[in-house]
């Protein structure tokens, strides 16, 4: 190229600028910076990332692999740092960032009591940077960032677009990781600016320019029993457990880990699930087309957070780490969708020999969740694991991961991914917290937790509990077989058990002393409710027997302990203590199970229930 056309290129491309250069703060190194820009940046990410934690989350997933965008970008780096060096002599002024030609004119007020050498931007032009600009931006504490180049490396992918034009820390907050100072350290290489004085107080954005993450998720029912809000975690309250086989919608216990992403009715039909295999290959489909190109079948099954009934480990060994679940962490469903195993096949998965290099099924969600499970759960034709979009004849609620979401049956509900947008098949399970360094559980003495060691939850063991406790109203009477006399009130117990891997429970033993003596439930029968190809429900049951059989076995006191355990058709049967099974994290927490029933207070108000 002639140095005339050169200069006249200089000169055009410096006219299509929209905006001058706010700071000169690139003059050094700008040639070794621009090269591995990106590279450095992408490998100090990940490394941070990793160093925050105990040890290091393995290798990145063969889907990561083959994306390779990062020679793209260091190429492009090359590209803009040749321009820039033709250009130096003719504007007679420092190469910029490339970034820079994007950024808004500092406001002019800018930095009249501040030496720092950023410019000062109002809460609108950064506004003007949000999730669909080319440059995103975002503000942390009071300085601004422009995370385009941080968005292919961020762990959460896109979903960082979220807060794009505004704060980050409403959504930082919501996971500890971001408080590291690793964090920041990588945060610090993508200032940009500072939020102009005018809009700070105390040295925060104005909090009516904050967003709330969560200000979009939907009302929930008054008769969830609340652990958190934001993001919301509510348990199924015992009367609505004992109530009925199939859980309303309303009532259907909530595990979220973030917001609820919101996706209009009108555009449901049309949400995508790409889905990837191990040979690159890659296949869209939308709620549309699952709908109408597959067979759809229909599966009853119990969802259960490895958490439920935490807080009995907490109370009965030591203390845990996690939200205190009672025993309303679980509900059962009828979910509708397509077999997962389908779509797989229609993918160009081969069902009969999928290959060494298949050997789990990852999910992600729209809110940056993920999981995934052995690619066995998926082949079996006998395993029902569905992409369901209905739940109890409705669509999914939001909550419950409307348009679209996983169903694994048997398998803990932290694999049951919602809101489900893309499905990789792949030769490792996923690489997020959740799989990796989370949803585990480690022996009584192992306070140090080596999260390699043991292999995520994935079947969930047998458990029971107690959901309800009453002295039984006359009206209800008629046709009992207690044995008791019209003046001997009758208590009834009722409770569910439940057993994972489609393993059917057998038996339930209730206890009247604490674990003394037993005598067996009755097992309530709802098959004709049941659909699926094993048993994936929990089996509600009832035990009625009169007051003066409880006052025998109390030794005089007014109160007793009830006490129930179970056991499914492979004759596994729930531990004596949660002693002998605690974990730091609470998980699977399915000892027997413990309630104190004070008799006389129950006389007292007769026909009310306790749980």
């Amino acid at each position: 190229m002639s140095i005339p056309i050169s200069r006249q290129f200089g000169l055009d491309l410096l006219r299509a600028a929209r905006r001058p250069r706010p700071t000169l703060r690139f003059l050094d190194n700008i040639e070794s910076r621009r090269l591995s820009n990106s590279c450095a940046r992408f490998s100090h990410f990940q490394s941070a990332f990793r160093a925050a934690s105990s040890k290091a989350i393995p290798k990145p997933s063969s889907t990561t692999r083959r994306l390779r965008p990062l020679p793209v970008l260091a190429a492009g780096g090359g590209l803009l740092t040749i321009l820039f060096s033709v250009l130096q002599p003719i504007t007679h002024e420092p190469p910029e960032d490339p970034r820079d030609a994007n950024l808004p004119p500092p406001s002019s007020t800018s930095n009249d009591n501040d030496d720092d050498g950023l410019p000062r931007y109002r809460l609108a032009e950064v506004k003007e940077h949000g999730p669909k600009s080319e440059n995103p931006w975002v503000i942390y504490e009071d300085k601004v960032y422009d995370i385009t180049d941080w968005v292919p490396a961020h762990p959460g992918g896109e979903v960082i677009l979220r807060a794009a034009g505004g704060s980050i820390e409403p959504y930082w907050n919501i996971f500890s990781i971001h408080k590291s100072p690793y964090v920041r350290e990588i945060l610090e290489q993508y200032v940009v600016g500072k939020v102009h004085p005018d809009d700070l107080e105390n040295g925060r954005p104005l909090q009516d320019h904050i967003e709330d993450p969560f200000e979009s998720d939907p009302v929930r029912d008054s008769r969830l029993k609340k652990h958190t809000e934001k993001p919301c975690n509510a348990e199924t309250p015992g009367e609505e457990l004992a109530e009925s086989f199939l859980t309303p919608n309303e009532v259907f216990y909530v595990r979220n880990h973030m917001w609820v992403p919101v996706v209009e009715e009108s555009e449901a039909e049309d949400h995508n699930i790409t889905v990837e295999l191990p040979d690159g290959d890659i296949k869209t489909y939308s709620i549309k087309d699952l709908k109408t190109r597959f067979k759809q079948h229909t599966v009853t099954a119990v969802l259960q957070c490895s958490g439920n009934r935490r807080n009995d480990m907490t109370r009965f060994a030591k203390k845990t780490n996690g939200l205190q679940w009672t025993v309303g962490a679980i509900s059962c469903a009828k979910w509708e969708g397509v077999r997962l195993r389908d779509v797989l096949a229609d993918a160009g998965l081969s069902l009969e020999d999928p290959g060494e290099d298949a050997q789990h099924v990852q999910f992600s969600g729209l809110e940056a969740y993920g999981a995934s499970i052995p690619i066995s759960s998926v082949l079996d034709p006998f395993g029902d694991v569905l992409l369901a979009f209905k739940m109890n004849d409705a669509p999914l609620p939001r909550d419950h991961g409307f348009p679209v979401r996983v169903i694994v049956p048997g398998h803990v509900a932290a694999r049951c991914v919602k809101w489900v947008n893309k499905i990789v098949v792949s030769d490792e399970e996923s690489n997020t917290t959740w799989q990796r360094r989370d949803y585990k559980c480690f022996g009584p003495n192992e306070v140090k937790q080596d999260w390699d060691k043991y292999k995520a939850i994935q079947v969930m063991p047998i458990t029971s509990a107690i959901t309800r406790t009453r002295l039984k109203p006359m009206d209800e009477r008629l046709g009992d077989k207690t044995g008791a006399s019209a003046q001997d009130p009758v208590v009834q117990i009722e409770g569910y058990a439940y057993s994972g891997g489609g393993r059917e429970i057998q038996r339930v033993d209730v206890s009247l002393d604490g674990g003394e003596t037993w005598d067996q439930a009755q097992l309530i029968d709802d098959t004709k409710l049941e659909r699926g190809s094993k048993s994936w429900c929990w089996k509600r049951w009832k035990y009625e027997t009169g007051l003066s059989e409880v006052a025998k076995v109390s030794k005089g006191e007014s109160k007793t302990t009830l006490v129930v355990k179970a056991t499914d058709d492979a004759y596994n049967t729930q531990p004596e203590t949660h002693k002998s099974i605690y974990n730091l994290r609470g998980n699977l927490a399915t000892a027997w199970h413990r309630v104190d029933f004070d008799y006389a207070s129950a006389l007292k108000g007769r026909g009310k229930s306790s749980n």
